[in-house]
């Protein structure tokens, strides 16, 4: 019997076992399946993740990359040029203030929606975009105006003053600066370019198609202003569009808003040397032209100066290659003064030739003239140099200035434009900068006296004395302007202006100007 039972129970149990095996077995196998679904998802938010932020992972291509390209003609018809501004005046764009523009526009850096997260690859030496790069707009601001540089798919628009960069990939947002493309801001008669960044799922406004393409990239700027002043040609025009095109060897399209052909032909020897095609006028170009790479602006360092640690593209370039470049521009000969001997005893000669040390005297034909020539004249010549008196007037064909300036070892004058021919002027040149009454000296210091040190030439300041000053006539020694010009400051910069510049004339005191004199002498004989 027993073994009955036991034979009957052994399939009952049997049974069972095969029962838990079988709901274990289903366990097991949802538990894989759901393992294997865990595994997958975590796969495909890594892999997506990577997508995202793998620079390679962005387009190489563009829209505009479908056209063929279209090399732009050569230079040699409409003209470029710059636009005034208050001097050394601060500014705002549009209604903002500039510290608000500055935040707006992030100086530091590209918009925190353009990260690397975008796709933003690194940049050439020469600051273009590589091809997988999603775009970027950066945007800068300096004490004299703001620049914005666009890289990627971009198209300009000029008879609508417009800068669109067109997102690679996906983009949401959708960005816009408004700037002059002046190098000082606030400049009366020269309209705002717009620079937007469009985002990539908005049908509302889309891309212009491109009817030219460009293989090298561009520069929009705008002319006028104070263009017409010799200072103001080359502190606001030649020296910042030197630093924004130098570093692409002539491989460079000027756009040109507010054209000036007169400024143009004037300087038109610097301009061919800096870009190899025509420069276009900007308001009337109905061309949608697409680029890899606009600068939209000229930034000024500083007036008549370059700062190096400012230049882009990471060139090395200051005021001494600037004239090294307007020396090889105009062919000017002289690279250094003429050397004298340390004999302080003899009469200054120089080594080989037995000449004179050359001495420029500026003779303003205006406001802030010298009354007293003829005697700064015979003070020059005895204290050893040979003098000529120059007065270069607007219509000057500048290689013939160039010429005359280059051949010369001390440029004279009073504060005004002529000083700005100190650019010509052989590195180890003096350059002597008479200061009128009125505390200018900041002021002279700054827009010569820098800009000449850094031209590797000797600077020197006299300032006149209240007594040296035709205003002490003229005003009386109780005006304000005599006794008090720190009063004539805090009126504001008109009123300086007016008296300290326009209004007052200049009588030497030679003895007390000899000492200056002997100074230039020293250097030259030390040089």
């Amino acid at each position: 019997m027993v073994s009955v039972d036991a034979k009957q129970a052994a399939p009952a149990a049997g049974g069972k076992g095969l029962m838990l095996g079988s709901w274990a077995q289903r366990h097991l196998n949802l538990c894989f399946v759901a393992g294997f679904l865990l595994v997958l998802l975590t796969y495909l938010v890594v892999s997506q993740q990577f997508a995202v932020t793998s620079p390679v992972a962005v387009p190489t291509t563009t829209t505009h990359r479908k056209h063929q390209a279209v090399k732009s003609p050569g230079a040699g018809e409409a003209g470029v040029g710059l636009t005034q501004g208050d001097r050394g005046g601060e500014g705002k764009a549009e209604a903002k203030s500039a510290q608000e523009q500055q935040h707006e526009q992030q100086p530091a850096g590209p918009p925190k929606a353009e990260g690397r997260a975008r796709g933003v690859g690194k940049r050439d030496d020469d600051g273009a975009a590589k091809p997988f790069d999603n775009g970027k707009v950066v945007c800068r601001a300096s004490p004299f105006s703001y620049t914005c540089d666009v890289f990627g798919d971009v198209r300009t628009n000029g008879t609508a003053h417009t800068v669109t960069l067109v997102p690679v990939t996906s983009r949401t947002e959708r960005r816009e600066w408004s700037i002059q493309a002046y190098a000082r801001f606030n400049m009366t008669g020269i309209p705002n370019v717009t620079v937007t960044q469009l985002d990539s799922t908005s049908v509302a406004s889309p891309a212009p198609a491109c009817t030219v393409t460009h293989r090298v990239p561009a520069i929009v700027l705008a002319l006028g202003g104070h263009l017409g002043n010799y200072f103001h040609d080359f502190s606001d025009a030649l020296v910042p569009l030197f630093v924004a095109s130098r570093r692409y060897g002539g491989e460079v399209q000027l756009l040109a808003g507010n054209i000036q052909p007169w400024w143009l032909g004037k300087y038109e020897a610097v301009v061919r040397r800096l870009t190899k095609y025509e420069v276009l006028d900007l308001d009337h170009d109905d061309q949608i032209r697409c680029f890899r790479h606009v600068t939209v602006g000229l930034n000024m360092h500083k007036e008549f100066n370059i700062v190096p640690e400012l230049v882009p593209g990471g060139v090395p370039l200051s005021m001494l290659n600037f004239t090294a470049f307007l020396r090889e521009t105009y062919s000017l000969p002289r690279a250094a003064p003429i050397s004298l001997t340390n004999n302080k005893s003899s009469p200054p000669v120089d080594d080989n030739k037995n000449k004179k040390p050359r001495l420029m005297l500026l003779d303003r034909g205006h406001y802030r003239k010298l009354v007293n020539v003829p005697e700064i004249v015979k003070a020059a010549e005895k204290a050893g140099f040979e003098v000529t008196i120059a007065d270069p007037r607007f219509n000057v064909r500048v290689k013939e200035l160039a010429l005359s300036v280059n051949s010369f070892d001390v440029l004279l004058g009073v504060h005004g434009a002529g000083l700005t021919n100190s650019a010509f002027l052989p590195p180890g040149a003096v350059v002597i900068q008479v200061v009128p009454y009125g505390k200018l000296e900041p002021m002279a210091q700054r827009e010569f006296g820098d800009p000449a040190a850094n031209m590797g030439l000797r600077y020197l300041e006299y300032s006149i004395s209240v007594e040296e000053s035709t205003l002490l006539e003229t005003l009386g020694p109780d005006h304000p302007a005599i006794k008090d010009p720190d009063s004539v400051h805090r009126s504001g910069w008109d009123k300086v202006a007016e008296y300290y510049l326009g209004k007052q004339n200049v009588r030497v005191d030679v003895e007390r100007f000899a000492p200056t004199l002997a100074l230039a002498l020293d250097h030259l004989r030390r040089h």
